[in-house]
């Protein structure tokens, strides 16, 4: 993401005050962008298979699953604690309150290591998690 430099401004102190819903909402997107760009690097699918293919990595049961499995220090841990519980007034429409919280708790830690440029941590997890799903 060669972009990043330029738009991450906040230091880890001012990223630490955030919501962890802030963390979990960049992360969503980070998250989503990486398993787009594999797909259209590993597949020849047309736009829409790929679409229905990307949803078994980022479904929030799987998402939740991949988290379970991860292998994470203590502050990584703490991030998901924290986004676990923190709380959210949105409702699942297609996941279990608790895959929701932990999807939640996945993404904000995506966001966290997104926002804290903690880049190679970040990279050994996204592929983890496409390690996990396949």
């Amino acid at each position: 993401m060669e972009f990043q430099e330029e738009l991450l401004t906040k230091n880890e102190q001012e990223i630490n005050m955030m919501s962890p819903l802030t963390w979990a909402y960049v992360g969503d997107s980070v998250y989503e962008f990486y398993v787009r760009t594999y797909l259209a690097n590993t597949t020849n699918l047309n736009p829409h298979k790929m679409h229905v293919l990307s949803i078994k990595y980022v479904k929030a049961s799987e998402q939740a699953n991949i988290l379970k499995a991860l292998e994470l220090t203590e502050e990584e841990k703490e991030i998901v604690r924290r986004g676990r519980n923190v709380e959210n007034h949105h409702l699942p429409k297609h996941a279990s309150a608790e895959d929701y919280m932990y999807s939640t708790a996945f993404e904000a830690l995506i966001g966290y290591l997104y926002l804290t440029k903690q880049n190679e941590r970040l990279k050994e997890i996204l592929k983890n998690c496409i390690d996990l799903v396949d």
